[in-house]
């Protein structure tokens, strides 16, 4: 009897030891200040990447997405593994970072970061620019990206320095064109130098040499004869009304004035902003130009940027010289407007002839 007591009072003690009587307070709750796996695994990942353990950092990262698909840190992971391959750099890191960011746009446009994430794929596009003179792809590319960040997110702060990329870029876009239309100036292509450099002034007025390619589209007009010297007239005008401060534009007066043709005004806002431009240039120092040289970067021609003034908003679509026929219209010849007329809506033809098809062939003879 009293060891059946005995194991009677042991087994409640052990009963009450495992909590089955009365609650017990859970040892790890599921609260902020508990590192969870989910954070555990971003701040990992975090970690590695600042690191330079980028592919160890996307492995984790992975992790984090597929297995926490519910996780707060899901946006943020999509945005760090993006940023894993903006920080590596290279051609593939470049181009799978631009997916990365492109995809995380997509999935959360309204987030905050989905402005940031656009200002770096403008970024991948600018940090592959080459000098004006070679393959101007990666420049196109950046502008095209840097303005759909100000269509898409007007609001967001990364917009002013978009902004003074996006000057900085045309004016690559520019100098290369400048230098197309430069080279037939000099090789005597008239044409051809006329509507290269008439296409760069029109579309950037803000390129640091358009107060040049004014005054040799002046000249180029007016070496192709009588009927282009309207348009001569007209560039050396610009400079003037346009390019106050330009050392070209004292040359223009004089000129306009032997020609007895009109002298304009100088334009106020352009002459604020071109002292504007004088007042915070800046003067690469040698070994930025010669660091530049050595990378094929076009470090002289962003370093030649205008730091003011609102940049192109659309693209540089190609434009025909006036040597090709059919293009003298806007200098006074011949037209090249494209008309289109009706279709005729008299069926008396159909109503009042047979059908064609009833009509059968008529038998071969034997």
């Amino acid at each position: 009897m009293l060891r059946l007591r005995t194991l009677l009072v042991l087994a409640i003690a052990i009963i009450a030891m495992t909590g089955c009587f009365g609650r017990k307070k859970y040892e790890n709750p599921i609260d902020q200040d508990t590192v969870q796996p989910d954070k555990a695994l971003f701040d990992k990942a975090i970690h590695d990447m600042e690191k330079g353990r980028y592919r160890i950092a996307r492995l984790t990262l992975q992790t984090l997405i597929n297995t926490y698909d519910t996780s707060e840190y899901m946006a943020k992971a999509k945005l760090a593994l993006a940023d894993s391959w903006f920080r590596e750099g290279g051609g593939n890191g470049f181009a799978q970072a631009e997916a990365e960011y492109k995809d995380f746009i997509l999935f959360y446009p309204t987030m905050e970061e989905a402005a940031e994430a656009q200002s770096r794929v403008c970024m991948i596009h600018y940090n592959q620019m080459q000098k004006p003179d070679r393959d101007p792809d990666h420049a196109l590319r950046a502008d095209e990206e840097c303005r759909q960040l100000m269509v898409q997110f007007p609001n967001s702060k990364f917009v002013p320095e978009m902004e003074q990329k996006l000057r900085s870029i045309q004016e690559v876009i520019a100098e290369g064109e400048y230098r197309v239309g430069d080279f037939y100036y000099k090789k005597g292509s008239l044409a051809a130098s006329t509507n290269r450099l008439g296409a760069v002034v029109e579309h950037y007025p803000l390129y640091s040499k358009s107060d040049e390619a004014l005054w040799k589209l002046g000249e180029a007009w007016g070496k192709m004869g009588p009927r282009f010297q309207k348009q001569s007239i007209e560039a050396f005008q610009r400079i003037v009304r346009d390019y106050p401060l330009s050392p070209y534009a004292e040359q223009a007066t004089r000129l306009l004035e032997d020609k007895e043709q009109e002298v304009p005004e100088p334009d106020p806002v352009a002459l604020a902003r071109m002292e504007y431009e004088q007042e915070n240039y800046k003067k690469p120092g040698r070994m930025t130009t010669f660091l530049g040289v050595l990378r094929g970067k076009p470090s002289g021609a962003i370093n030649n940027s205008a730091k003011s003034g609102t940049p192109a908003t659309t693209y540089l679509r190609p434009t025909i010289p006036v040597s090709v026929p059919g293009q003298l219209g806007a200098a006074g010849g011949m037209s090249a407007d494209v008309t289109v007329s009706g279709v005729s809506t008299d069926s008396s033809a159909l109503d009042t002839k047979p059908d064609a098809r009833k009509v059968q062939p008529k038998k071969p003879q034997q």
